[in-house]
């Protein structure tokens, strides 16, 4: 009788270190992601003043576009929660799709290399967040479920093991902003 107690104990410690090392493994998966959605987010926030600076140089008149955008990076980088930094994400996203448009009412800001090369930049980095963010939600996705499914749940309420925040965009900025580069 007491080796078969001692072989259930231990199943049930061998059950216990497996859910334990899957939990840590989807939580680093987590902050992996989200490291790579902050890599592209600096990317963007680096061509912001460029953009912004190259955009000044034609267009008196849309200074308040200008300390908008300047105002929304300023936050995005104080910003640590994913929700709050979705919010504030997407409205500098569409800041910048109406700076890109600009092009089109200035004639020499459509012909400025600066500006069409600051312009494929974001385009890129734009490509490379929305995977980034895919990504970081499929990690926040399986790593939620498995703390919420039984009875692994029992194993990461014992160790505290948080659910993740899912990066969410607000429901009128879902769709990408429309970037059209002319040749």
């Amino acid at each position: 009788m007491e080796w078969i107690a001692a072989i259930l104990v231990g199943i049930v410690m061998l059950w216990a270190i497996w859910v334990y090392n899957r939990l840590v493994k989807k939580r680093n998966r987590v902050h992996t992601a989200w490291s790579d959605i902050d890599v592209q987010l600096t990317r963007r926030h680096d061509l912001v003043p460029n953009l912004v600076n190259v955009v000044k140089r034609y267009t008196e008149h849309e200074r308040s576009t200008l300390a908008s955008v300047t105002e929304l990076r300023s936050q995005a980088l104080a910003t640590d929660s994913p929700a709050r930094l979705g919010v504030i994400e997407n409205e500098l996203e569409a800041l910048l799709s109406r700076l890109l448009v600009l092009r089109e009412d200035y004639p020499d800001l459509k012909a400025s290399d600066n500006f069409r090369q600051l312009a494929d930049q974001l385009v890129e980095v734009e490509n490379h967040l929305q995977f980034a963010r895919r990504y970081y939600n499929g990690a926040v996705r399986d790593l939620n479920t498995l703390i919420g499914q039984f009875p692994d749940l029992l194993i990461a309420r014992l160790f505290k093991f948080q659910e993740a925040e899912f990066y969410a965009a607000d429901s009128k900025q879902r769709a990408a902003p429309r970037v059209e580069l002319a040749s």
